[in-house]
């Protein structure tokens, strides 16, 4: 995998324990040619002396690893997002084979994002993601070491890659795709709009918000479209005002 063309891809660890498990996913970073480490409120010193160990050669991906402490800041400017997760959810989302779904994210700004040590990914973080991947394993233990699922899906990354598997036919134009932070703009534009006007309740606008996102990851709306929607609500919000005035 070229340099150039993998520093689209970003790594995204969500507040990793280990300070061992940091260094080896940099050294699986630097065996298959991705260089972008995003640590999300790291729980551990990932330039100290046991991840610099661990790294090995791959320890110039610690040195210029990406320290933030949201994960909306990890995926800013990202275009598309999969998340993993040994766990089904309530929501009828399919967990996809990482063979298959991690080729969507090369051709554009993405990041892969991985959860912590002990408990994974949230679903409140799960939610910032487009698609979620599994990788399969024997049911009598199905969670895997945070750096060995790391080398996995870095390995069929650089598969895809080199077998050219990422084919622009069948996947929508990542020039006209918004990024991530803009579709989370629009989600909280909507969210507030719809407790307004009461279609939504505080206490059920979470899982409705989380069914709204999933139809919208669905439809891949552009950038023009998500702003044409923006509009949309903003219109929406200054004719309740206006009404509001009136009836003053």
């Amino acid at each position: 995998m070229l340099k150039s063309e993998s520093t689209h891809i970003r790594i995204v660890l969500v507040e990793t324990q280990g300070p061992l498990n940091v260094g080896s996913v940099a050294r699986i970073m630097k065996n298959m040619g991705l260089y972008n480490l995003v640590l999300v409120n790291p729980q551990c010193n990932p330039h100290g002396t046991e991840a610099r160990k661990m790294a090995v050669h791959g320890a110039e991906i610690l040195e210029t690893a990406t320290i933030v402490q949201t994960l909306p800041e990890a995926l800013k400017g990202c275009q598309r997002a999969i998340a993993t997760t040994c766990l089904d959810r309530s929501l009828p989302t399919h967990l996809e084979n990482p063979k298959h779904s991690l080729p969507w994210l090369l051709g554009c700004s993405a990041a892969l994002i991985f959860g912590r040590e002990d408990r994974g990914l949230t679903n409140v973080e799960l939610n910032y993601a487009q698609r979620f991947v599994r990788i399969q394993s024997d049911d009598a233990y199905t969670s895997l070491n945070l750096a060995q699922a790391v080398a996995i899906c870095c390995y069929e990354l650089y598969q895809a890659k080199i077998n050219g598997d990422n084919n622009p036919q069948s996947q929508p134009n990542p020039d006209l795709e918004p990024s991530l932070d803009i579709l989370e703009a629009y989600y909280q534009d909507l969210e507030t709009m719809l407790l307004t006007i009461g279609y939504l309740y505080p206490h059920t606008a979470y899982s409705r918000m989380e069914k709204f996102r999933h139809l919208y990851n669905r439809a891949h709306p552009s950038t023009q479209e998500v702003a044409m929607l923006r509009g949309m609500i903003r219109q929406i919000n200054w004719a309740l005002s206006n009404d509001d005035r009136n009836d003053s």
